[in-house]
C-alpha cells in the first residue's frame, strides 16, 4: 500500500505545481472537502487519502474568532507535526499562519485525535531540514516557496494535551 501511495503522490504532485492547480486548487479543494467532509459525517477528508492531513482551529489574530483550516502536515520523527503556510504559491502568507504567530496555543484534529498543541516557527537552521522531510513526502513541494516569492512559513505544532472528542 505504501508503495502505491508514493507512487500517486510521485504522479500527482507535479500536476499541483501548475498553474491551472494553483489557481483551481484554492478555489475549490476547500468547497470540494467541506462535502465530502459533510457528506461523511466527518469521517473523511479528501486531502488524507493521499498525504498526512489535519483540521488546525486556530484562533483569529484580529477577531479573536476560531478558524478551522485543512492542511497536510508531515511528521517530524518527534511526535510533532510540521505545516507549511504555501497558499498555493499566492505572493502573501496564509490567514492561519498569522493566526498562529498571534495566538500559539491551537487545537488540531487529526484522524479521530483531537489534540491541543503549541506552535512555533521553524527556526532558520532547521528549515532546510524540514524541507526535506516534506518533500520526502510531497515531492517538489518546496517549488511553492520559490514561485511565490516569499519564504513560505513553516510550524512545528506539538501536542501538549490530548483532547475529549466532544
Amino acid at each position: 500500500m505504501t508503495a502505491v501511495v508514493h507512487l500517486v503522490r510521485s504522479a500527482i504532485a507535479p500536476l499541483t505545481r501548475t498553474r491551472a492547480f494553483r489557481w483551481l486548487g484554492p478555489r475549490l479543494l476547500p468547497t470540494f472537502e467541506q462535502l465530502v467532509k459533510g457528506l461523511s459525517g466527518g469521517r473523511i477528508q479528501v486531502s488524507g487519502l493521499l498525504v498526512h492531513s489535519l483540521t488546525l482551529y486556530s484562533t483569529g489574530a484580529r477577531s479573536g474568532e476560531v478558524r478551522a483550516t485543512e492542511l497536510m502536515y508531515t511528521p517530524d520523527g518527534h511526535g510533532c507535526a510540521i505545516v507549511a503556510g504555501t497558499s498555493f504559491a499566492r505572493d502573501r502568507h496564509p490567514g492561519w499562519t498569522y493566526n498562529l504567530i498571534a495566538n500559539p496555543d491551537a487545537t488540531i484534529t487529526v484522524r479521530d485525535r483531537r489534540l491541543a498543541v503549541r506552535a512555533t516557527l521553524v527556526p532558520d537552521a532547521e528549515r532546510d531540514a524540514a524541507w526535506a522531510l516534506i518533500e520526502a513526502q510531497w515531492p517538489g513541494y518546496r517549488a511553492y516557496e520559490r514561485d511565490s516569492g516569499r519564504v513560505v512559513r513553516l510550524f512545528r505544532l506539538r501536542p501538549v494535551a490530548e483532547l475529549s472528542g466532544d
